[in-house]
């Protein structure tokens, strides 16, 4: 059965991915404008015109930018809970086709089943979500979106544990952070417990992690000034030797 994940661009910059099923095209964030959106989709064979949905992690540009053009298109559901919506609906100039969910209990979207967990950011309410499509079949597929975290929490442990395919951020470097030119407070930001995940707490999580499902990890959410594929291809070399059975993929920017 038909499932499909692309992500579209990942980074510090903007972040945006689709999940397709035979019944649903929805996208993960809307970090870039309509336009660079449409043109990725096509580039995996999409369009913007064929998708249902936005699923929106928090309002922070990186990840909500594109919504002001997105929000005109009628047919679009924005799905939020009521913190992030209530940050973001004056940006956005209409009445957007808001469906507001709590955190922790699932939004059945056609065939898609979608759980929404609190992760630990400086947002308004920051949410991780995890996708179950072909629920209850042998074709089921269990994906989890988990970016912007400061640590990992015990939600975040409890549902990277519990999918096939996981995209983890892995933000930073802690030495490339230290030498760039971002003021103090911003580094301090960066490296609190509401900011983001370095490479070597990403590389914790997963070492330490028990789930017999998991395929493929998707590193993703990269700091386009305090990280590098190629730093965190070295920090987590190890890892991928030793579990030959994870495919390892690095999100690139759009």
């Amino acid at each position: 059965m038909d499932f499909r994940f692309h992500i579209l661009g990942s980074s510090s910059s903007g972040n945006c991915a689709l999940i397709a099923t035979p019944y649903a095209r929805v996208l993960i964030d809307a970090g870039f404008s309509a336009k660079k959106i449409d043109a990725a989709l096509r580039a995996v064979g999409e369009s913007l015109d064929a998708v249902d949905a936005v699923f929106i992690t928090h309002e922070h540009a990186d990840h909500a930018c594109g919504l002001p053009a997105l929000a005109k298109r009628a047919h679009l559901r924005l799905y939020a809970n009521a913190a992030t919506a209530r940050a973001l609906r004056p940006k956005l100039g209409c009445d957007a086709n808001w469906h507001l969910f709590d955190n922790d209990a699932d939004i059945v979207f056609r065939d898609i089943r979608i759980r929404p967990f609190a992760i630990p950011h400086d947002a308004a309410d920051p949410v991780g979500f995890r996708f179950v499509a072909h629920e209850g079949t042998l074709f089921e597929k269990r994906l989890a979106w988990i970016t912007d975290l400061g640590h990992v929490s015990e939600t975040v442990r409890r549902h990277a544990a519990e999918v096939d395919i996981l995209v983890l951020e892995s933000n930073y470097d802690p030495d490339m952070l230290e030498r760039s030119d971002r003021s103090f407070p911003l580094k301090q930001r960066i490296r609190g417990r509401h900011g983001h995940l370095a490479n070597l707490d990403a590389l914790a999580l997963l070492t330490a992690l028990e789930n017999p499902r998991l395929a493929e990890i998707h590193l993703a959410h990269l700091s386009r000034e305090c990280n590098s594929p190629d730093v965190v291809r070295r920090v987590f070399a190890d890892l991928m030797t030793s579990r030959p059975h994870w495919r390892f993929k690095i999100a690139e920017p759009l």
